[in-house]
């Protein structure tokens, strides 16, 4: 069986934190409702919406430290392009899976060439676009890393007085760079001009 058709849990099944909060608020209501006797209905209310205030502000806290503690997952499922990457990476294995097939017809001879040449190009233009559309949506930090990179990585422009000036080679009078020390043509020593 191979790596694409075995069944593997997804992490999509996984807890999220804000099902956990959530979880807790609810759990934390019903034990103050069983726990309250004696109280009026409006104290009990109160003590409900307390709880889940503090659910709230669990979620609230888990969103704005989860960066700073390395977890680069997004809270909820990611969305590209309206749709969210886990159903991009599904119908991209189903598209991959039915090119696989195809040849696989092809070489049985189950199939002319004409349809197998129809039939493969539009199955392999919808790959193309699901990719690009899963590259596309990489992500915040993908974004902030290539912008950090372009600014890191400025080029600084030379000087115009030597930007202007280049060092000519005495024996091949060959144009070099003007900080050369040697000739880039014919590997001669360049005479340091003052």
């Amino acid at each position: 069986m191979s790596s694409e058709t075995s069944i593997e849990p997804r992490r999509d099944d996984a807890l999220q934190p804000w099902q956990l909060f959530t979880l807790a608020g609810l759990i934390g209501a019903t034990i103050v409702v069983f726990l309250s006797r004696g109280q009026t209905p409006a104290g009990i209310v109160l003590l409900s919406l307390m709880i889940f205030t503090a659910a709230v502000v669990g979620i609230g806290a888990w969103r704005t430290l989860s960066p700073f503690i390395g977890s680069d997952e997004p809270v909820g499922p990611q969305m590209v392009g309206g749709r969210t990457r886990g159903a991009l990476e599904r119908e991209k294995t189903l598209v991959l899976r039915s090119i696989k097939e195809l040849e696989f017809d092809r070489a049985m001879g189950k199939m002319s060439e004409k349809d197998f040449a129809d039939m493969s190009t539009r199955l392999r233009a919808r790959a193309a676009r699901l990719m690009r559309q899963l590259d596309a949506g990489g992500g915040y930090r993908d974004q902030i890393q290539k912008e950090i990179e372009k600014r890191v990585r400025k080029p600084v422009a030379p000087a115009p007085s030597q930007a202007t000036r280049h060092h000519v080679c005495a024996e091949c009078q060959a144009t070099n760079d003007p900080d050369a020390k040697f000739c880039k043509n014919c590997g001669g020593r360049m005479e340091t001009q003052a």
